[in-house]
């Protein structure tokens, strides 16, 4: 991935951007191959002949450089895009290392996910100008462009010491063309503001590296101009090859808000964390009954999911949808995910907001009287609303952080806290297996479920607990598959879906988590490593992961992912220094100092 923290572009090992969504993540997709074929929109540029290639960022950026070698010689595509520029772009440059390398490069721009093919005209010697309905892109290079087959095609050759750019600019047809930049002059800036951005990273120690390749790419999945955080790049990349399910990710997540929050401040971004909490505090403005899961980048709430019938999906995965008719479902633990960040970001020091206790107030209001229906749950199943264990837990972590928040008054507290035993009661006496003594999915359900791996880790009760002991090893039973584990059984029909999908990176992650607060260091440690071999050869993950077929799944890069392995790693390292050096704050691992007793 390279981007600008308001959209991002997804760059093949064979040198070629399939996707790209202009001006921002979620909107219109203008290089669409990666969802159906090169006639829905790429732009390669890569040796004309025979090749092998490898790639890396260069040091803590998000320039990518990939080096192809062929017979006669080394040749280095830099890929970028600059976060200070008016409009988006991406830069391309290609270097020439050894020898003499002939290159190709063919640009087929395909507006409305690979529909539309633009009229293309040329300005001067140096751009073309590609313009359908409101959007233009502006292509300027010194390589000779010609027009074939509906594409902008140029061959060229370079050598040792010549370098060659490339640069495409989006903006508005019925505005000024943007204007020309200087590549080199975007490639030092560009990598002057991520290595100043990285430097501000607090975390030292042998997972250092893991940890900052995870920040970087959350800090590119963030848009700059309001600081909400997408949960992918993607639409669509299919959880099961051939399946069905396949989901627009290019949104917000409320559920991700403290994990995400506290990986910023654990790492020393407050700058950061203190964006993303102004991003949820304006987007739940409204009704507590209009609180929904997921909302776009700005902020807004219609995403409505319609399915783009002319893609053929990822290897024939279809349907290719975009929109996430999830954001109409009732999700009961996003109401415990705003206590939970609004607790977390009274601990670390952030501004609180001048509502939060009336907002507070307003909202666990109306959790009082909802808390005890069925919902879709964290996994937001298209199957009929249960009572799930998980979003009863995070019911009750809001009425647990509430009664101990400050800005209170004692009455409110103490209702508060009367709220948070009947919770936990209940979910105790309802959400528990009499014979196995585990934690299960749902009320009266048998089924197991990863998300049950939360309850030590939002502090509902102590690892050491037998029924949290009973639920890791169910689990380990039941949801492990190839060393990782999957997020609940999909042959039980409980989502509504056909079943089949990968192991779940995060929730692999939580195990590892469990592991570590359960005293099994080296168990926890050990599947760490494995996970963290997983990443790509750039040191991304996806949401899921095959470990037969050895490959990712699901949407990609996926911040869920790589939130938990800062927070994983930030806890690990944590246990690693003397309790008086200790300079994290209280992590998703164990953010709460007490437990209730029963």
């Amino acid at each position: 991935m390279i981007g600008d923290c308001r959209t991002a572009a997804l760059v093949c090992r064979d040198g070629s951007i399939d996707w790209l969504c202009l001006p921002r993540f979620d909107s219109a997709a203008c290089f669409a191959a990666l969802l159906g074929d090169e006639g829905n929109g790429r732009w390669q540029l890569a040796p004309a002949k025979k090749h092998t290639s490898t790639r890396r960022y260069r040091g803590d950026t998000m320039i990518l450089e990939t080096t192809f070698t062929t017979a006669t010689g080394k040749a280095r595509v830099i890929d970028f895009m600059p976060p200070g520029t008016p409009d988006a772009c991406v830069v391309r440059i290609v270097e020439g290392l050894e020898g003499h390398v002939d290159m190709h490069t063919e640009l087929a721009i395909r507006f409305d996910y690979g529909v539309t093919i633009p009229w293309v005209s040329r300005r001067d010697r140096r751009t073309l100008v590609a313009v359908a309905g409101p959007h233009l892109l502006a292509f300027r290079t010194r390589a000779d462009v010609r027009g074939e087959d509906m594409q902008s095609v140029a061959d060229f050759t370079v050598r040792k010491g010549e370098a060659l750019s490339f640069v495409l600019a989006y903006g508005e047809s019925f505005k000024p063309v943007p204007l020309s930049i200087d590549a080199a002059i975007a490639l030092d800036e560009t990598e002057r503001y991520w290595k100043a951005w990285a430097a501000i990273c607090n975390v030292k120690g042998k997972w250092r590296k893991a940890v900052m390749r995870s920040l970087l790419t959350l800090k590119s999945l963030s848009y700059l101009p309001t600081g909400g955080i997408v949960a992918a790049v993607t639409t669509s990349l299919p959880e099961k090859i051939g399946g069905t399910r396949n989901w627009d990710y290019r949104y917000c997540w409320l559920r991700d808000a403290t994990f995400t929050l506290l990986a910023f401040l654990n790492a020393g971004y407050t700058a950061e964390a203190a964006e993303w909490q102004q991003w949820l505090v304006r987007v739940i403005a409204g009704a507590p009954d209009q609180l929904q899961p997921i909302y776009s980048v700005l902020g807004e709430k219609r995403l409505e999911e319609i399915e783009l019938d002319h893609l053929a999906g990822y290897e024939a995965s279809r349907p290719v949808r975009i929109g996430n008719a999830a954001h109409t479902q009732l999700q009961l633990d996003v109401y415990g995910e705003l206590a939970d960040v609004m607790a977390v970001a009274r601990k670390g020091g952030l501004p609180l907001s001048p509502r939060g206790p009336q907002v507070r107030a307003v909202f666990l209001k109306h959790l009082e009287e909802i808390w005890s229906l069925p919902d879709e749950g964290i996994w937001e199943i298209r199957g009929a609303p249960q009572h799930f264990v998980h979003s009863k837990v995070m019911a009750w972590v809001a009425f647990d952080r509430a009664s101990r928040a400050e800005n209170s008054t004692p009455q409110q507290r103490a209702h508060w806290k009367r709220l948070a035993r009947a919770v936990h009661k209940d979910i105790c006496a309802r959400g528990v297996d009499r014979k196995r003594g585990c934690f299960v999915q749902a009320y009266d359900a048998t089924h197991m479920d990863a998300s049950l791996l939360l309850l030590p880790l939002v502090g509902f009760l102590p690892a050491t607990d037998r029924r949290i002991s009973a639920t890791v090893r169910e689990i380990e039973k039941r949801l492990i598959v190839g060393g990782l584990v999957q997020r609940y059984e999909t042959g039980s029909g409980v989502d509504g879906l056909p079943p089949g999908e990968g192991a779940f990176l995060a929730c692999s992650f939580w195990l590892a988590d469990n592991y570590r607060l359960m005293g099994r260091r080296a168990d926890a440690k050990r599947l760490f490593g494995r996970l963290r071999r997983l990443a790509n050869d750039a040191g991304l993950y996806a949401e899921e992961y095959d470990p037969v077929a050895k490959r990712m799944l699901g949407n990609f890069p996926q911040a869920f992912s790589h939130v938990a392995l800062i927070n994983t790693a930030l806890g690990l390292m944590m246990d690693d220094v003397k309790p008086a050096q200790k300079n994290i704050k209280s992590s998703t691992h164990a953010r709460r100092e007490t437990h209730p007793v029963h």
